[in-house]
């Protein structure tokens, strides 16, 4: 159902819903690609990886990510908010982020505890918004909510910009380690500012989780 201010809309299938629609879709595209760019090497504790399908997965990646701020400028300028967008477009961004930990965990890149803070947080927030919608009090995303999903997406890029710089044997070895470098301290951010903004969501709706 759309809010009173789209009432004239007569279906949830505006340009905005089809683009986060297609994002959705296109996921398991790009796990498919990412996980047959990579080659495990017996006996070692290095990997290897396919240049042209890492590149692939790398510009899909970027193009989703993309393409969330296009729903939601579609969205907006088209003055076509919708329940179901509300629904849906969190949730594909959700996919988008875990597809690709859960891919860096195969790979050996990231460890299991900081996807699992990550994991934890979005569960304890979707709880909180759940406890508090019913409670009829809406919990908005803030600002360092913001900035944890902007770390996050810019850290996972860099990942797989390494991995196909890396396959391709592009650039120096100073720039791929620099990028690789930079793509591990950003996540490790993330994973920080992931863990204080699950405190805040927690701290902010403390009044109606302990309510009697």
């Amino acid at each position: 159902m759309a809010n009173e201010s789209n009432k004239e809309l007569t279906s949830v299938w505006t340009p905005a819903n089809i683009v986060t629609c297609v994002r959705i879709v296109f996921i398991p595209v790009f796990m498919i690609v990412s996980a047959l760019s990579h080659t495990s090497v017996a006996g070692t504790d290095w990997s290897t990886f396919d240049g042209p399908l890492a590149a692939a997965a790398f510009i899909l990646y970027v193009i989703l990510s993309c393409t969330d701020k296009v729903d939601g400028y579609l969205a907006r300028s088209r003055n076509e908010i919708t329940d179901f967008g509300k629904f849906l477009d969190p949730i594909a961004d959700k996919l988008l982020v875990f597809s690709a930990l859960l891919l860096f965990l195969d790979f050996g890149a990231v460890s299991v505890w900081s996807v699992f803070i990550i994991l934890f947080r979005e569960l304890l927030v979707s709880a909180l918004r759940m406890v508090a919608s019913a409670a009829g009090v809406v919990v908005a995303a803030d600002k360092l909510g913001k900035y944890k999903t902007a770390t996050t997406m810019v850290s996972i890029c860099g990942y797989l910009c390494v991995f196909a710089m890396a396959g391709l044997n592009l650039g120096p070895l100073a720039l791929t380690l620099g990028i690789y470098s930079v793509s591990r301290f950003l996540y490790a951010v993330a994973v920080v500012l992931t863990v204080i903004s699950g405190v805040q969501y927690f701290w902010n709706c403390r009044k109606i989780v302990f309510s009697v």
